[in-house]
């Protein structure tokens, strides 16, 4: 059953993925080594998904995918934590409360 709330979470995460100006969003050490035009490519790849699936969105907040870009697979998921990076937010639907972090990483690396 779809919230009020899950599809704020829903909205503000998929601003955020496609805009990344209302958060922070990582790299990991594996998608920093591959060249520029691949993680250029990423990037598109996950500003642009929108398979979302019961399968790989169970609980309808649009917070991680996957995507196969040059032969790498990379997933990407969207964190959320309070104002100071320290704990997990109490409100994700709120943004005045919840800090999002967007990590990008190759499927190898988790």
């Amino acid at each position: 059953m779809t919230t009020t709330k899950t599809i704020r979470i829903r909205e503000l995460n998929d601003v955020f993925r496609t805009t990344w100006l209302t958060g922070t969003v990582l790299f990991t050490s594996g998608i920093q080594n591959l060249p520029n035009i691949t993680q250029s490519r990423i990037v598109e790849a996950v500003r642009g998904f929108d398979a979302f699936t019961p399968d790989n969105d169970p609980h309808g907040e649009h917070d991680f995918g996957s995507v196969t870009v040059e032969g790498y697979k990379v997933f990407w998921k969207i964190d959320y934590y309070d104002m100071t990076l320290q704990y997990g937010s109490e409100d994700p639907a709120n943004p005045t409360v919840t800090k999002r972090v967007l990590t990008i990483m190759l499927a190898s690396e988790y």
